[in-house]
């Protein structure tokens, strides 16, 4: 009997529109023409204030749009809107034609329990089980989120998939897995992952490539 496959997944930027999300959230605070500025800003932030793993993923969202320099009433703007940010569009047939193949699925995220529960609701497609940074105390890069896979599961994963080099990318090369790295932004990688796509369209067929 052949083993399980598994292809592990980051949510934010490479499944839903995390940068589109924030940025909207910026413009309607601050302004459309500060939005980019400060959605740089926020990227310097998030690493910062991840760093220790004590911070849940909404009193980080908080806490960099306090610094950020939002209104009182708006420093929780960012953490309100995440269960409605949106998936990319080819997102949710990419990931049926994965698991038409056999794949089993699961997401590796910085974020809560209740945003991850919201945004798997939105892709519409089943995943096996979610891990998430409030719950085991850790933000990646740190390797807490493929220790916990690896003592649920008994295995690593067989391809790690996620559009962020520094969180997702970097570590999974670190432990010598194949990665799939989805360059939403054009960006030249370092690391470098074992394949590179704009998009998830090719997901499944690059899976098997990987694999």
């Amino acid at each position: 009997m052949a083993r399980d496959r598994w292809a592990t997944f980051d949510c934010y930027g490479t499944l839903v529109d995390w940068n589109g999300g924030i940025r909207a959230q910026l413009a309607r605070v601050f302004g459309d023409e500060r939005a980019g500025e400060l959605l740089d800003r926020y990227h310097e932030l998030e690493p910062q204030l991840q760093a220790d793993g004590k911070l849940s993923y909404r009193e980080v969202l908080t806490e960099a749009m306090r610094r950020l320099g939002a209104p009182e009433d708006d420093e929780s703007a960012l953490a309100d809107s995440l269960p409605e940010w949106r998936p990319f569009p080819e997102v949710p047939q990419a990931l049926e034609e994965a698991r038409g193949r056999g794949w089993k699925l699961a997401i590796l995220s910085n974020t809560d329990r209740d945003y991850i529960e919201a945004s798997m609701e939105r892709l519409g497609v089943p995943f096996e089980f979610a891990i998430v940074a409030s719950e085991i105390g850790s933000y990646k890069p740190a390797l807490g989120h493929w220790r916990a896979f690896e003592e649920r599961v008994g295995t690593p994963p067989d391809v790690h998939v996620a559009a962020s080099l520094f969180h997702d990318v970097a570590p999974a090369s670190g432990l010598g897995l194949p990665s799939v790295w989805i360059n939403r932004l054009g960006e030249q990688p370092r690391p470098q992952p074992t394949r590179e796509l704009p998009d998830l369209i090719r997901l499944a067929e690059t899976l098997e490539e990987v694999a």
